[in-house]
């Protein structure tokens, strides 16, 4: 993984300072609220319901055992004993105190983290594919480009107040993992008709309260100008994005309202006037790439003979590795999810002692690192078959061996009313609740991969326009009512959920999602998926099903 060079420490390092500075001014009262509110924002510091929220770069998802170790530790000391992940790949902490925040980011920069830029109207933390780098379907490992363009947007001077937050996301894979679609820019490493590799740019994704699909505005980009097309872009939407309207000022808004075509022509226009002053030079792409090398892989891995016996003798562990394990590219290795979504537990909740025993793990197992997923879980990219049995039971020990990735019980969900200061509703005790109905373990299977996420409003961080089913809090005056979708997708077949009727009430939420996976059982044709099945039928048997009684 990236490792920090002087600049990049001095530069983190001289940031806390000024935030300290900062925070000691508005305490003694020479900082207004208004004055102190964009600085606090720029280091990742939000007002919450109950407490402040400081939200943690994690970039690209990828973290060392160390880095962990101290997420657990400032859980442990400035918080309350956990931290909360999240679908930017990103940690949260929720009840830190204000005058410690500075204290919480000079740990943070002791081990190559921050905050920076993980609020604000500014290019956010760049995202990407949980695994990249070991992924059979990959065509090129997409981090480097996100490290490069980290580096290029990390308080890059013309981008720190744009219309609105701004956020990119880069898959180098032929499955997208990584919901490229559904960001203001998506990034996909391509081939084109020479056979030479650069990137499909879409613009214009994103969620929230207009929920839109981005468009490719350029197939093919050389990879050399990667910086100057995303410079072109972030210069034409600075220059026509609105600020007289927080909820049309996405780039998504400009897009639309300009017209794709159009927008393309300003973005080829100013990027014909700059790119040949920031061309990617190709000794620093290299140099960028080399640390990003694949780890020293056992070559007698492939030979171990002992995983197999142990999957045939132990059913649990086997359900585990089928569900929570993906090949790895390398022979003799899997990639094993950490899954954050036990029964009773908040979704993307980790307390510090599993924190501790997480970052022991990936040192014993997975070469010292691990990744945030997109879906709110961790993973262990490079474990021998031969230790994903004792791998299994020590997660297992802490709680995290949750045989659920992708199904039903796998929720995305955000903190909601529980936490957030701008939810209408409470998404944690709905998410609970859904998931302690599919309790049979075999039910759940047979339901195969369904995407269940749940917002608490249309900012929507749970990403509910794009689940296979999405759940949103709506307030009636000042009840909580949640409206339902069906039949989104953030994969490569990309798609926004189709509204299933009028809201239902939070205490009728769970058997509502209960009838719908019944229904899909009725109609479903041989395996076909839950996806498959309300694509082919329309939602129409479904409301039958959801409102027959109403």
């Amino acid at each position: 993984m990236y490792q920090y060079d002087q600049y990049d420490q001095t530069l983190v390092n001289e940031r806390v300072a000024q935030f300290r500075d900062q925070t000691r001014r508005f305490l003694a009262g020479e900082l207004s609220e208004d004055q102190f509110r964009p600085l606090r924002l720029m280091n990742g510091l939000y007002i919450q319901t109950h407490a402040p929220m400081l939200r943690v770069a994690i970039p690209y998802g990828l973290l060392s055992s160390r880095q962990l170790r101290m997420l657990a530790h400032i859980a442990r000391t400035y918080d309350k004993g956990y931290g909360h992940f999240t679908t930017r790949q990103n940690i949260q902490y929720n009840w830190p105190r204000l005058e410690e925040v500075p204290e919480i980011l000079a740990d943070l920069a002791s081990v190559e983290m921050h905050a920076i830029q993980t609020s604000g109207n500014c290019i956010r933390n760049t995202t990407s594919d949980h695994l990249a780098g070991v992924c059979v379907d990959e065509l090129e490992d997409p981090r480097p480009w996100c490290e490069i363009i980290r580096q290029w947007s990390t308080l890059h001077p013309e981008f720190a107040f744009l219309p609105r937050k701004f956020k990119i996301a880069v898959s180098g894979a032929a499955k997208d993992r990584a919901a490229t679609q559904v960001h203001d820019i998506g990034l996909h490493l391509v081939k084109n008709e020479q056979g030479e590799t650069g990137f499909e740019v879409l613009v214009g994704g994103g969620l929230g309260r207009t929920p839109i699909i981005g468009q490719t505005i350029r197939p093919f980009l050389e990879k050399k100008h990667l910086l100057s097309y995303l410079e072109a872009i972030l210069r034409i939407y600075n220059l026509f994005g609105r600020r007289d309207n927080k909820y049309k000022a996405r780039i998504k808004i400009l897009l639309k309202e300009t017209g794709v075509e159009q927008f393309t022509q300003l973005v080829e226009e100013e990027w014909s006037q700059i790119r040949n002053g920031l061309e990617l030079d190709e000794r620093e792409i290299e140099r960028v790439k080399s640390f990003f090398t694949s780890p020293d892989y056992d070559p007698n891995a492939a030979a171990d003979k002992s995983f197999q016996a142990t999957l045939s003798g132990n059913p649990a562990f086997s359900a585990w590795v089928r569900v929570n394990t993906v090949e790895n590219k390398s022979p003799g290795y899997r990639a094993a999810f950490v899954s954050l979504k036990a029964q009773g537990i908040a979704p993307g909740d980790m307390t510090d002692a599993q924190m501790d025993i997480v970052a022991d793990l990936a040192d014993r197992f997975s070469f010292g690192e691990l990744r945030v997923t997109h879906t709110q879980n961790l993973l262990l990219a490079d474990v021998k078959q031969a230790d994903l049995y004792e791998l299994w039971q020590r997660l297992d020990e802490a709680n995290l061996a949750t045989a659920n990735i992708g199904k039903a019980t796998d929720i995305i969900c955000c903190p909601g009313l529980d936490f957030c200061s701008l939810a209408n509703s409470s998404s944690i005790p709905v998410a609970l609740e859904i998931a302690t109905r599919l309790e049979d373990v075999d039910y759940l299977y047979d339901l195969g991969d369904i995407r269940i996420n749940i917002s608490g409003c249309m900012n929507g961080c749970g990403h509910h326009t794009v689940g296979h089913i999405g759940i949103l809090g709506v307030d009636k005056k000042g009840e909580e009512w949640f409206q339902l979708t069906l039949g989104g997708s953030s994969s490569n077949d990309a798609s926004l959920g189709e509204r299933l009727g009028p809201s239902v009430p939070k205490a009728e939420v769970a058997s509502v999602v209960d009838g719908i996976l019944k229904t899909y059982v009725e109609l479903r044709e041989g395996q076909e998926s839950f996806l498959d099945t309300v694509r082919r039928t329309g939602i129409a048997p479904f409301q039958e099903k959801v409102y027959a009684n109403h």
